[in-house]
């Protein structure tokens, strides 16, 4: 799915707990995410670090969605 919405000229962020599977499926921007069981967040988390969190994979991810690639490319920070 990701590939043919880019296909269309959308950039794409695929947010995902485990990057070899986006890689394999051919997403060009790869956005590791937390952790299986909560890939966007942590439960154990304080709000206010759990607010902290979800701001850093979205910032990540529209940095990610602006940086134009020629290949596949994880964001890891």
């Amino acid at each position: 799915m990701v590939k043919e919405i880019e296909r269309t000229g959308l950039p794409v962020v695929h947010v995902c707990t485990v990057t070899p599977i986006s890689m394999t499926v051919g997403a060009n921007r790869i956005v590791p995410a937390v952790a299986i069981p909560h890939p966007l967040g942590n439960p154990g988390l304080s709000r206010e670090e759990e607010y902290e969190l979800r701001s850093k994979l979205v910032e990540k991810s529209l940095r990610a969605l602006e940086t134009e690639v020629s290949d596949q490319t994880i964001f890891e920070s």
